[in-house]
């Protein structure tokens, strides 16, 4: 039995639960991995040793033997300093990470590919299609992602009699150790070829470009992302190849203002057409609507244009509405007969006049906008 402290060894509480003790032993074997550490001759002994500690703090019994008696309790009451249930390191790494513990790793996948597309408001509506051009690994034309040069054949690796897979075994003295790792000749792949393609030196990709057709769905929104499954980089032969993620920007248009699915304009109206009333041209996504104000508007007044919105992304429900806040221009550098005109009108404006405009506030007014 090791000689320090197991709560010590494992770096955990004396009143640490099972799960944290579970947890601080699998960070530990994967630290003391010999594959990981390899430069460390005292990995394994280490390793050893925290297996040890996780046997007894693991075990309800012993580890209550342990906490009254220390090992010298152990030794009494007769537990064994063997594994219990695990025959080898091998074995104990399997049990909690499955296999030998070295993942073949095999052809790699191709890597993922960020670009971005540039649309209008208009586009919203009905969704577009974009053509990108981007950067990528692609796979090689002339081998066709084989690697070999067309009409030459493709043998099984002699380094690892086509597994893709090269195994090593060591004995130590708590049991035999299997490293398992991908061939370095054939790049985990089990073949090779006899005649290397020239076009791309026996990769099977090589760098160009690639050019996608993006379609945009109605509804999207500035800054969201449409992933393409395969548009990326080129895997090695028999692996994937990677994603393409379509960063969308939505232009912004001016006069417009965007609140998910409804459009905010604001319209300027002359002061003597808020107080006598009457049509107003609107600009909308879909061509100028005439829009009826009553006599006597008053400034942040909002009128809805039903479903002249935006639509929801993914479909499903109506489009937002259109709303229209009236902004009332005072008139500035009145001439002589334009001030003498306002001068008799103010003369004739009672309490009447005002109560007759609509009093609510123009902060309640806004509230209505964004409503």
């Amino acid at each position: 039995m090791s000689g320090r402290d197991y709560y010590e060894v494992l770096g955990v509480s004396r009143d640490a639960s099972e799960s944290e003790v579970k947890k601080a032993f699998r960070h530990l074997a994967r630290e003391l991995h010999p594959d990981v550490n390899d430069h460390d001759p005292g990995a394994e002994e280490k390793f050893k040793e925290a297996a040890e500690a996780y046997e007894v703090l693991s075990d309800p019994e012993r580890r209550r033997t342990y906490d009254a008696y220390g090992m010298e309790g152990l030794r009494s009451g007769g537990f064994s300093s063997q594994a219990s249930g695990f025959g080898s390191f091998e074995d104990l790494f399997s049990a909690f990470f499955g296999g030998s513990g070295f993942a073949r790793s095999g052809p790699a996948a191709g890597g993922d590919v960020a670009a971005t597309v540039r649309i209008e408001l208009e586009d919203v509506l009905d969704g577009c299609e974009r053509e990108l051009e981007f950067e990528a690994v692609d796979t090689c034309e002339e081998c066709r992602g084989n690697g070999a040069e067309p009409g030459t054949p493709i043998t099984a690796c002699p380094a690892c009699d086509g597994t893709g897979e090269v195994r090593s075994v060591a004995n130590t003295p708590f049991g035999r150790i299997v490293r398992a790792g991908p061939c370095q000749q054939c790049r985990g792949d089990g073949r090779i070829p006899e005649s290397p393609c020239t076009g791309c030196s026996g990769l099977g990709r090589r760098h160009g470009s690639r050019t996608w057709k993006v379609k945009i769905p109605p509804g999207i929104e500035d800054g969201q992302s449409i992933r393409i499954a395969g548009a990326g980089h080129a895997g090695e032969a028999g692996a994937p190849d990677g994603d393409l993620y379509v960063r969308v920007d939505v232009a912004e248009r001016d006069g417009f203002r965007r609140e998910g699915r409804d459009l905010i304009v604001v319209i300027p109206v002359d002061a003597t057409r808020a107080m006598l009333g009457g049509e107003v041209e609107v600009e909308t996504l879909e061509g100028s609507r005439s829009v009826e104000l009553e006599a006597g508007v008053q400034p942040g007044h909002v009128e809805t244009l039903r479903g002249l919105g935006l639509p929801q992304l993914g479909g499903g429900g109506r489009r937002g509405d259109q709303k229209v806040v009236v902004d009332v221009v005072i008139p500035s550098r009145l001439d002589e007969a334009q001030t003498d005109l306002v001068a008799r009108l103010d003369v004739t404006i009672t309490d009447d006049n005002r109560r007759g405009g609509k009093s609510r506030s123009l902060f309640s007014r806004l509230r209505r906008v964004k409503g």
